[in-house]
């Protein structure tokens, strides 16, 4: 099992959640939303002190809601669902392999959003708004261009009978 699989069973998604986390609501208010929040409830520990862990849990609560409260897309023809579907794509990929060419990029992306995370974090814990702002700019560098990526394995992947039931 992958370790983006294990994550996902963590997030308990399951085919339903997957369908909703295809509108693109979720994706782009995901992407824009979830590590603002969280990095201004960790900020708030200034203000708040031990208080700041009520919206710390409710940011990781909004990460674990997100997909759940979107409708279902009535369309998964636009970049951020085939984005969806493409990570479900590479959730799959010890089950049905994909392409070559599809197997590093992903992860080297996903080491650029890190680098960019770890900055967020030190940025945080040193309160250098500075440092946050470069991190987050590299986590959402890695972040787009991983959804780009994946947008690119789903289009590439979709001729599975599986996968291409997806795009409607």
């Amino acid at each position: 099992m992958t370790v983006e699989r294990t994550v996902s069973a963590l997030f308990r998604l399951d085919d339903e959640t997957w369908l909703r986390h295809a509108n693109p609501w979720s994706g782009w208010t995901r992407v824009t939303t979830v590590l603002p929040f969280l990095i201004l409830a960790c900020w708030s520990r200034v203000w708040l002190g031990w208080w700041s862990l009520v919206p710390i849990l409710l940011s990781l609560f909004w990460t674990y809601l997100n997909p759940r409260v979107f409708p279902r897309p009535h369309s998964t023809q636009n970049w951020m669902s085939k984005g969806t579907l493409g990570e479900r794509v590479w959730l799959n990929r010890d089950n049905i392999p994909v392409p070559e060419h599809h197997r590093l990029p992903p992860h080297l992306l996903s080491i650029v959003a890190g680098a960019g995370g770890v900055l967020v974090v030190w940025g945080v814990i040193l309160l250098e708004p500075g440092t946050v702002v470069f991190g987050f700019s590299i986590v959402l560098l890695g972040k787009l261009w991983f959804i780009d990526r994946m947008v690119w394995l789903y289009e590439d992947m979709r001729h599975v009978p599986e996968y291409g039931a997806w795009l409607y």
